[in-house]
């Protein structure tokens, strides 16, 4: 019978230790569609997917590494290369992160806020603000340069792979690749 404690004991613990560890990492993986949505409503951010929405019950981490707290609509972008430390930006009624982890802002105060502006008054037009996470391109640019990516890659395998006693010249394709990269890394004006 002691024994069958122990072994319950143990297995209680180590159901419980992904759970321990995804939640001090800032959150639970979610799956998302094209269509979902993190949206702060009535004080706390709720999960819409099309017209369906459910109440979240934990924080959670998008693909792009964007934390959402449910709570407070705390939104923890990344660290990249402006900003180092990452970036907080809290939601308000209406403001929604998109599945990718872009922030989109409900109000002109609410996106004014977001970038540190003065406030603004109710009657300002604004163009529409959106905060994206690192390296966020528009899709069908993103796959032509991944397909790029993919040609380069390949003509470099190719070049490696021909049994030469000397090493080919890659320069040209690292080059180009080094530059395709830094298009895709690059932040969003």
């Amino acid at each position: 019978m002691q024994r069958f404690g122990i072994f319950l004991l143990v297995a209680v613990l180590a159901t419980a230790t992904p759970r321990f560890a995804a939640a001090q990492d800032g959150g639970f993986p979610v799956q998302t569609t094209a269509s979902t949505r993190f949206v702060m409503q009535n004080g706390e951010v709720v999960k819409r997917d099309g017209s369906q929405v459910t109440a979240l019950s934990q924080n959670v981490k998008l693909a792009s590494g964007v934390k959402i707290n449910y709570k407070n609509g705390i939104v923890e972008m990344p660290a990249d290369k402006i900003n180092p430390k990452g970036k907080k930006i809290t939601l308000r009624e209406g403001d929604y992160v998109r599945a990718d982890g872009g922030v989109v802002f409900a109000t002109p105060g609410s996106a004014a806020a977001a970038k540190g502006a003065a406030p603004t008054p109710p009657s300002a037009t604004y163009e529409k603000y959106v905060q994206r996470g690192p390296g966020y391109a528009e899709p069908a640019q993103r796959v032509s340069m991944l397909n790029k990516k993919i040609e380069l890659l390949n003509q470099k395998i190719s070049l490696l792979s021909q049994g030469r006693s000397d090493l080919p010249d890659t320069k040209a394709i690292d080059a180009q690749l080094a530059d395709l990269e830094s298009q895709l890394n690059a932040p969003v004006k």
